[in-house]
């Protein structure tokens, strides 16, 4: 059966069964194999990507369901949450072995997304499920946190310059 779809922002049509995981068409049609497969029942994180700007877990999420949606994959993540956490994995080296960050990643731009500024519990609460084998929560934790903190001074500074500013 043929669907319409939306991946990072390009329309595309996609022959697949209507309950075939979003995981596997990603994979296997639209070769966007950032999103990686970990558990298959939605319990690990690795297959996180939005859905609406929501994260959500592709491996158990029906083709079907994604009708007239947008899907963001770790290859088309471009918003400013999205490149904060980014740069902050790079400059922080939160990664240890990687098969779970693109998860993650997605995970804590979409909190970023909601939270400007998350505590620990916030932080929690948002990355509980995703799992990493290599134990990299610390680490997790403290690029959300980095990324917040660069995103919210980038805003202050430029609030600051505008008020600043002379009329003439």
């Amino acid at each position: 059966m043929a669907f319409d779809i939306t991946i990072n922002g390009k329309a595309q049509k996609v022959e697949a069964r209507p309950d075939t995981p979003l995981l596997w068409v990603l994979r296997d049609h639209m070769q966007l194999t950032g999103t990686k497969f970990g558990c298959g029942i939605a319990q690990c994180g690795a297959c996180t990507v939005h859905l609406d700007g929501k994260p959500v877990r592709s491996c158990v999420l029906p083709l079907r369901a994604i009708a007239g949606k947008e899907v963001v994959t770790i290859e088309g993540l471009q918003s400013k949450e999205g490149r904060a956490i980014q740069a902050a994995w790079e400059e922080l080296s939160v990664a240890q072995c990687g098969y779970c960050q693109s998860g993650q990643i997605m995970a804590a731009a979409a909190l970023l997304a909601d939270i400007q500024e998350p505590s620990d519990n916030d932080i929690d609460a948002a990355m509980s499920g995703n799992i990493c084998r290599c134990c990299t929560y610390q680490r997790v934790r403290h690029g959300i946190k980095s990324a917040s903190k660069k995103m919210n001074s980038k805003v202050a500074k430029s609030d600051a310059s505008i008020e600043g500013a002379q009329v003439v």
